[in-house]
């Protein structure tokens, strides 16, 4: 004899599990550009434009918000703040394009006047005072 009550109860687990597993297997939706959150926009590239707004939606979370960068359990984020490295221009936007050690490749995200304004912001702010900026078609040719 079968146990119906069972075979139902399976089917309806099953069931429930596999609904579940569709809802959270759904993509999530990508903000439109000119949204004001901070984040990916449509096109796949981070809308922010200004320097600050680029550190803030990207860089402060390892590098902290003052630029003083973190030693934690996850890993080591260097200082950006008063940082020598940074003297010369091609430095830190070469690392934003193409990434260093833990740090990610930002290339496909930035255009190169973002690129541009988030090297430009931390090379003159965080006790950095570099007088060079760096220009989009500078960067263009980093790529």
């Amino acid at each position: 004899m079968i146990d119906r009550s069972s075979s139902s109860s399976r089917v309806l687990r099953t069931t429930m599990l596999v609904a579940l597993l569709s809802v959270c297997a759904a993509p999530l939706p990508i903000r439109a550009a000119d949204s004001p959150k901070p984040g990916i926009s449509n096109g796949m590239r981070f809308s922010e434009e200004d320097g600050e707004g680029l550190y803030r939606a990207i860089c402060q979370g390892c590098h902290m918000p003052d630029g003083q960068g973190a030693n934690t359990g996850a890993g080591a984020y260097p200082a950006l703040a008063k940082n020598p490295r940074l003297a010369a221009s091609a430095y830190p936007a070469i690392n934003v394009l193409r990434g260093l050690k833990g740090m990610p490749s930002f290339k496909a995200y930035l255009s190169d006047d973002q690129v541009a304004a988030v090297t430009n912001y931390v090379r003159t702010h965080m006790g950095n005072d570099y007088k060079d900026p760096i220009s989009a078609s500078t960067v263009k040719a980093l790529r």
